[in-house]
């Protein structure tokens, strides 16, 4: 049996190293367009920024320590021309010697990932616009950015890719200004939790510019420049990190199906519309367990994964990919940004029955020191309460919290669940009530009508002929800023003061995160008003509305 690779990194070289393990006779062959066999893609920013210091520690796997473990023979710097699946061969070319030649295969994986996004605008070609998808595209940068030290780099777009290299072209002295076309950065995020990453970049010295298109670039002697609907930036250098889209030329021009983005169609084994032929990684499209639709998922576990399971399939045994949830994580300056399963903007389109959660709770116990508080925003569906997804921002214990949620997408948990979850709890790790929990009780909450809470976007609507607005906290909290028109009333005077407290209005009551008034609201509703929480607090509403007086 011969099967040939096209494309190492995750997938491929998986894919190649699974199989050998699983059949000792299989001829195993890698076509790698790159100099690198298997390197550490989502490293790659970090080699710019320094943290990462040696080029080798880059590199995963080279051809000769393929061959010495596994006997699969690794050719890079080759790239497949064309497929001939009558034949069952591919047309590949050295690309150091120039020669043309064909390699037959009985099963053939294509791994050929992701490429950039490059839009056709005036001046694009300029060798001052960079991108960053392989090992040498980061060898590249670095390079550019040593040659400009203290001098000023451009990056646009908001993604993983341009704000981890924004993050380390900061990290190497240059002067950053990021670029982004829609109103905020990080697409699988909603804005209001896109905020918290905003303040973190523009403390960090990043100049921020939301709602602006690219139109072109116009290079000169000393330097290049973007040219957008908001203005003219000048650098040294720019990186495009618009996004990326499947690189399927072959499988299109061979007819193997794909979808409208081009992704390459496969079945659950992995298999593409040629039983002969496999597909994995970036350049596939796989199930989404949060939405049940079939898209592209670029993240390296699900390549992994994928990879595993055409070696399977190919030795005989039967394995299926059964979907991912996208869950996924950015380390920004000091803090850390995941996501997993839908976000809210995505559940609205799709026009379901949904509510979220806004919880603000700490790493692990508060009275152990190093405690850091998170940002959890929960979407779940109603009346049934199964989790959606989740985002999560904060400085120590997200990633954590959202693998919880990714498994609670996948197993299709609900809120009541979350609730009844065990996590693994000691001071120095969680607390007793776990912030997972305690989503799960708010979610739970809110279901069984014990707790109404209200959004910080349905504030500019209260009529304060109707409507009374009360602030929870301690009048020393309330120096830092109030909403206007609200009314101070600390919690623990509450009962002392109901007298205050006009029974023919709607009460909406808040606090710094959500907690006291959630008291409050039980208060007041325990004495006969109509009241309701602000979900999230003083603390997202003041760092939503601080965000859109910078943009």
């Amino acid at each position: 049996m011969k099967v040939v690779i096209i494309g190492g990194v995750a997938a491929g070289a998986t894919a190649a190293a699974r199989l050998r393990r699983l059949s000792e006779e299989a001829e195993i062959i890698i076509i790698e367009r790159s100099g690198f066999i298997s390197y550490a893609n989502c490293g790659l920013p970090y080699y710019i920024g320094g943290v990462i210091t040696d080029k080798k520690d880059l590199t995963l796997q080279t051809p000769q320590s393929f061959w010495q473990r596994f006997r699969i023979e690794a050719r890079v710097r080759s790239e497949a021309l064309s497929i001939d699946r009558a034949g069952k061969s591919v047309r590949i070319k050295d690309l150091e010697s120039g020669r043309i030649y064909g390699e037959s295969y009985d099963y053939l994986l294509l791994s050929p990932g992701a490429e950039a996004v490059i839009p056709d605008l005036p001046g694009i070609r300029s060798g001052r616009i960079l991108t960053l998808r392989h090992t040498e595209d980061s060898f590249a940068i670095k390079d550019m950015a040593d040659k400009h030290q203290g001098g000023k780099a451009i990056v646009i777009g908001g993604g993983f890719i341009g704000l981890e290299t924004a993050e380390n072209l900061v990290h190497s002295g240059l002067s950053v200004t990021l670029i982004q076309r829609s109103d905020h950065v990080m697409k699988p995020f909603d804005s209001d939790m896109a905020a918290f990453l905003h303040k973190e970049l523009r403390r960090n010295g990043v100049s921020l510019h939301l709602n602006t298109s690219l139109t072109g670039f116009q290079e000169d002697d000393d330097g290049i420049t973007a040219i957008t609907d908001k203005g003219r930036f000048k650098a040294d250098f720019a990186v495009l990190a618009i996004g990326v889209r499947p690189d399927s030329r072959l499988a299109k021009e061979a007819g193997l199906e794909t979808d409208s983005r081009g992704s390459i169609i496969v079945d659950d084994s992995m298999r593409t519309s040629d039983p002969s032929i496999y597909a994995a990684g970036d350049a596939v499209a796989i199930m989404s367990k949060a939405t049940g639709e079939r898209g592209m998922i670029a993240l390296a576990g699900p390549a992994n994964k994928e990879g595993r399971i055409v070696a399977d399939n190919i030795a005989g045994i039967r394995s299926r990919y059964r979907g991912g949830t996208g869950v996924s994580v950015l380390k920004l300056f000091s803090i850390t940004a995941a996501t997993a399963g839908m976000n809210e903007e995505t559940a609205m389109a799709r026009g379901l029955d949904y509510d979220t959660v806004f919880t603000y709770q700490g790493s692990h116990a508060s009275y152990y020191p190093g405690a850091q508080s998170m940002m959890i925003k929960l979407i779940y569906e109603k009346p049934s309460g199964r989790i959606l997804g989740a985002e999560a921002v904060g400085k120590d214990g997200v990633d954590k919290r959202i693998d919880t949620i990714s498994m609670a997408v996948a197993l299709g948990l609900t809120a009541d669940d979350l609730v009844s979850l065990d996590m693994a709890y000691a001071p120095p790790y969680s607390s007793a009530k776990d912030p997972m929990n305690i989503a799960g009780y708010i979610a739970s909450n809110k279901l069984s009508g014990i707790l109404d809470e209200f959004s910080y976007r349905d504030i500019p609507a209260l009529d304060k002929d109707r409507d009374m607005l009360v602030d929870l906290r301690t009048r020393e909290e309330t120096k830092q800023g109030m909403i206007d028109g609200a009314v101070n009333i600390p919690l623990d005077e509450l009962r002392e003061r109901l007298g205050e407290i006009d029974k023919e209005k709607t009460i909406y009551v808040y606090c710094r995160s959500g907690q006291r008034s959630y008291i409050g609201a039980r208060i007041l509703t325990g004495h006969g008003f109509r009241a309701r929480s602000l979900s999230g607090g003083y603390l997202l509403y003041s760092e939503v509305m601080s965000d859109r007086a910078e943009a």
